[in-house]
Parts: C-alpha cells; sequence; structure tokens
C-alpha cells in the first residue's frame, strides 16, 4: 500500500523537491495533507493536483481565498497554528515530513510523535531547540526520526547496518558558504544578495543565510548530538568546498565510511520516505573525473562566529540553544530586511544569550517562553 505522507512546508523549497520525489514514484507515496504559512496561490495548486484529504493555511487572513478555491472538491481547508499541530493526530497519515522554518516546527513535530507518526526530519531548529524532549518522547513511542538534510542523512545512510557497532567520531562536512576564506573586514559591506548566492545548494533565504554565517552548520552539529547519541567531542566540522560528501562516520577501528553524491534534496528526501528501501531515480549520477580534486580544511571560527557559538551552547545545554535559535531567526530576518549587517548577526545572538536567563532543565513552557522572551530582545537590539 502507498505511504501517506503529510507535508509541513508544502510550498517551500523542501516540499516542493518533496513533491517531485512523489510524482516520481507516485505508486508508493500518497499526499494526506499539505500545509503553507503564507503562500495561498501555491497551496491551492498543489491540492488541485494532488487531491489532499486536507490542507492547512497557517496565515488566517488566506482562509477564505483557499477554502472557495478548494471547497468544490471536497479537500477540507483549516487554519491557523493550533490546526497546523491538530492535524497531526489523523489516523491516517503515515509520514510527517516537517520541512517547515525555524521554531514553528517544534509543536506540530511534537504532536506528531505523540500520535505515533514516523518523522521525516528537515526541520533541524526542531531538535537544536528541545532535542532531549524530542528525542525522549520517541523513544517512549517507538517513533523513529529519520533524517532529511543531506548531512545527517549520509550519517544515517553510513551506520545503516553498523547499529551493533559504536561510533568514534562523526565528521559533518560544509561547503564554506559563499564567504570561504572572507575576512571579517571583507565581510562588513556583504549584501544580502552577495549572500543569498549559495556555491553549490538551491535553498530558502533564511538556511542559504545560516550557510553563509556558518550558522548552519552549528545547528546541525545540535541536531547530530541528539540524533545520533553522541557526546560534542565525538563531533567534527569541516569545510569541503566541492558538497559531494555529505558526511562522514568513523567507527572504533579507525575505518570510515562516508556518503557521497552531486548535491540534490530529493536524494535524501526520497531515502527518508523509503527507507529501508532505495528507490530508483533518474537523477544525474557522480562522475569522478568531474571532479579531479576533493578537498578539505578547517573551519574559521574566529571569522565564523556562530559555528562557536553553536559549540558553546550545546555544551551549556538548558535552553541556551533555544535562545540561540530564537536570536538567530530576528537576527538574519533583520538582515534579510537590510536593517543590521552581515557580521551583527553574531553580534544579536551574542548579545541574547548573555541576557536572557539561563534555565538548567527546561520544560516545553520554559522553551516556549525562552523563545518568546529572547525574540523581543532581538528585535529590540536591532
Amino acid at each position: 500500500m502507498a505511504r501517506k505522507i503529510a507535508i509541513l512546508g508544502s510550498t517551500g523549497s523542501i516540499g516542493t523537491q518533496a513533491l517531485e520525489v512523489i510524482d516520481k514514484h507516485y505508486d508508493k507515496f500518497e499526499i494526506e495533507v499539505l500545509t503553507a504559512q503564507n503562500n495561498a496561490d501555491l497551496l491551492i495548486e498543489q491540492a488541485k493536483k494532488y487531491s489532499p484529504n486536507c490542507v492547512v493555511i497557517v496565515n488566517e487572513d488566506h482562509y477564505q481565498k483557499v477554502f472557495d478555491a478548494l471547497d468544490s472538491l471536497q479537500i477540507k481547508v483549516y487554519s491557523g497554528e493550533k490546526s497546523l499541530t491538530s492535524v497531526m493526530e489523523m489516523d491516517s497519515i503515515d509520514i510527517v515530513l516537517t520541512a517547515l522554518v525555524g521554531y514553528s516546527g517544534l509543536l506540530p513535530t511534537l504532536k506528531a510523535i505523540e500520535s505515533g507518526k514516523t518523522i521525516a526530519l528537515a526541520n533541524k531548529e526542531t531538535l537544536v531547540v528541545a532535542g532531549e524532549l524530542i528525542t525522549k518522547l520517541a523513544q517512549e513511542k517507538g517513533v523513529n526520526i529519520l533524517p532529511v538534510d543531506s548531512e545527517h542523512s549520509a550519517i544515517f545512510q553510513c551506520i545503516v547496518g553498523e547499529f551493533q557497532n559504536p561510533i568514534e567520531k562523526i565528521v559533518l562536512t560544509a561547503s564554506g558558504g559563499p564567504f570561504r576564506g572572507k575576512t571579517k573586514n571583507q565581510l562588513l559591506d556583504v549584501t544580502k544578495a552577495q549572500a543569498l548566492k549559495h556555491p553549490n545548494w538551491d535553498m530558502g533565504a533564511k538556511i542559504t543565510i545560516d550557510s553563509a554565517t556558518m550558522m548552519n552548520k552549528g545547528l546541525e552539529v545540535i541536531e547530530a548530538k541528539w540524533l545520533f547519541g553522541v557526546s560534542l567531542d565525538q563531533i567534527e566540522v569541516i569545510v569541503h568546498p566541492q558538497s559531494i560528501i555529505h558526511s562522514m562516520v568513523q567507527f572504533e577501528d579507525g575505518s570510515m565510511k562516508a556518503q557521497l553524491g552531486l548535491p540534490d534534496m530529493r536524494l535524501p528526501i526520497q531515502f527518508a520516505f523509503g527507507y529501508p528501501e532505495r528507490l530508483k531515480t533518474d537523477y544525474p549520477r557522480f562522475d569522478f573525473s568531474e571532479y579531479p580534486q576533493l578537498t578539505f580544511e578547517k573551519p574559521d571560527i574566529e571569522t565564523f562566529r556562530n559555528l562557536g557559538l553553536a559549540f558553546e551552547v550545546a555544551s551549556n545545554g538548558g535552553n541556551q540553544p533555544c535562545i540561540l535559535n530564537a536570536a538567530n531567526e530576528i537576527a538574519v530576518q533583520g538582515f534579510l530586511e537590510e536593517r543590521i549587517g552581515f557580521l551583527e548577526i553574531s553580534d544579536v545572538i551574542e548579545n541574547c544569550l548573555k541576557r536572557v536567563s539561563y534555565i538548567r532543565t527546561p520544560d516545553l513552557e520554559d522553551f516556549v517562553e525562552s523563545d518568546k522572551e529572547t525574540r523581543a530582545l532581538a528585535l529590540e537590539l536591532i
């Protein structure tokens, strides 16, 4: 039987690529739920094509437009953040792809886990903010969390068949973004347009800026800690400009496994949807002759401070990763709106980490409050 999939964030970069995967394997997957924050037009177009059970438009201002467009098709239409969370209880859903941006993925993911759904996780911020809470609940409910980030999917693919063998080290590869090798002085006058030009990947605006500041890699470090049950000293970041090796695992005998391939997010999405089966594709293949050199270098954490900040808050634990994430989301938005400079993103985050109260053992309500407090402070700083 076809697996029924809910795509949270179907109009974004990951969501639209997930639908491309489903187009190639329509006999194996069926769309049950589609959701969008603001893009009502694309959500309507997707709903007409895939005929899901229901759609959710989070921005309630667009509800009537979506309802009117889909009413005759007998597709249920809901709106608001509470609806986004409540539809996760639907018995008909097999897999939930969380492709929402940032903190917004936390509560729907928690509800999906509580409801026993398999999670295809593209929203790294969920584990950054509340990794211990999420992983503990998933274990209690017997829920699989299958990573969709290319790096974490690579690690997962490397340890399939190795579950009895302890991991000695995880090596997360980073492209270095558009500003690899630049000095702080050279980054003083970076424009939004320059920061949005990633050398290898085609992604949404927020994650592209995170890649440019190396915060994306910092968030991935925290995500890897929770996904694979390793300590921070077992995680290494290495810059690999070609983005062919998506990450590596070293085992206790010293041997290493790496997952390679051309940069294409459809591959990790498909692997999560089809696991444990590898589904055939007609995507372009990697050719060694076209890449005579694969190079590696250490990251510059003095220039790109966000990576160092991520390691620091991961070590401190508590609500600090939540503060880091919230401050970063507001700072990145401030940069995209051209209200602060590129290097000031790190300044805002550092200030928030110093000024928002530290909670060693936070519960869900503490995370919600820390997120709210941090966003207000970050906006004030900007």
